[in-house]
């Protein structure tokens, strides 16, 4: 049985939201369960309210307009925080009148199944490797199912969407099913300049990247790996090896957006203007 992760987000019952911001440097604590690790983030009143809550209305001004679905993508390089940012603006739409709740799907089930990666080979580096020494590259996704899919949820279809189980290390086809009116799919490729990749933005209504210092993700990673009980040397091993490729592959080749959001160092977002932007 697939058991679908529980979000809440926290706040002290005898104090109100003000108080809490303020108290936190104007920032709302988030707390929630992603990939089977406890996450803790924090949101600043201002990216709230000048970045999360306009983005949410846009899309519900979109689908408005648009009188059927809406599809929009969020690339985004490993480390950068974006399946929390995305389980938060669910939280967020789903608190507000004005805003259409969302719906949250990932490209993380389009995982190649580990007895594919086991057999099947990749380039790397002019070398070729068993796809299972990088799962997690571009090269390790069914780019032809996410293609399928994406085709169906563009199309407005009520459909299946696969998850990737992670006690398994294998997906599960069909664990949830899409029938909401705005849709947001993360994932690191999504919007790749790659042949082949750069085609799925065409099911997009809005597109949204986030970037960040290599460093900056560097760190996280690491981190992210010692959390699941892995040795600091063996995560900066591992993360030196596999992520940090796919880090940069994220950075330099993706396509242009219609909304760039930066990670800085206090792990916060800010927007940079953007020539795909809509106004």
């Amino acid at each position: 049985m697939f058991v679908r992760v529980c979000i809440n987000v926290y706040l002290k019952p005898e104090k109100t939201y003000s108080k809490i911001c303020k108290e936190r440097r104007r920032q709302m604590i988030y707390k929630a369960e992603i990939n089977g690790l406890p996450v803790e983030a924090y949101y600043s009143e201002d990216s709230i309210q000048n970045i999360f809550l306009p983005l949410l209305r846009k899309l519900t001004e979109i689908q408005k307009q648009k009188g059927g679905r809406v599809l929009a993508m969020l690339a985004a390089p490993p480390g950068s925080g974006k399946s929390t940012l995305l389980n938060f603006l669910q939280h967020l739409s789903e608190t507000q009148k004005d805003i259409t709740p969302i719906t949250i799907i990932g490209m993380d089930g389009f995982h190649h199944y580990q007895k594919y990666l086991d057999c099947h080979t990749m380039i790397r580096d002019g070398q070729e490797y068993l796809m299972k020494e990088y799962k997690g590259a571009p090269e390790t996704f069914d780019l032809s199912l996410l293609t399928e899919r994406l085709k169906k949820v563009s199309g407005g279809e009520v459909c299946g969407w696969p998850e990737y189980y992670r006690i398994a290390h294998d997906p599960i086809d069909d664990a949830i099913t899409v029938d909401g009116d705005i849709v947001i799919i993360e994932g690191n490729y999504l919007l790749l300049n790659w042949e082949g990749w750069k085609d799925l933005s065409s099911y997009a209504d809005y597109t949204i990247k986030i970037v960040a210092d290599e460093n900056l993700l560097k760190n996280r990673l690491v981190n992210r790996k010692t959390q699941s009980g892995i040795s600091k040397e063996d995560a900066e091993r591992f993360v030196e090896r596999s992520d940090l490729y796919n880090v940069r592959t994220c950075l330099r080749d993706s396509l242009s957006v219609n909304l760039v959001l930066e990670l800085i160092v206090d792990d916060s977002y800010r927007k940079i203007e953007s020539p795909g932007e809509m106004k």
